[in-house]
């Protein structure tokens, strides 16, 4: 898939720069997105959910394979501009 088109569907693609806006307050703010790949959520993708689930973690942090979030759903996030 082009990046344009990602950019016009607003598409998340693992490792994109996302704005998290979602109900825990305190973690709003830029995270690298990746496919949450825990055994609740890799549950719900085999009997059939369609609600793709995220992990994020911080950019910026000494490790940034340490998620912040867990368990977040598309609705909670935007993909930021600085992907494009």
């Amino acid at each position: 898939m082009s990046d344009t088109l990602l950019r016009t569907l607003d598409l998340v693609e693992p490792g994109d720069l996302v704005l998290y806006h979602g109900s825990k307050a305190e973690h709003h703010g830029f995270y690298l997105a990746r496919l949450c790949d825990c055994f609740y959520c890799g549950r719900a993708d085999h009997l059939g959910s369609a609600d793709t689930r995220y992990h994020l973690t911080d950019p910026f942090a000494e490790d940034p394979d340490a998620c912040v979030v867990h368990h977040v759903r598309r609705a909670s996030i935007t993909r930021s501009a600085a992907n494009a």
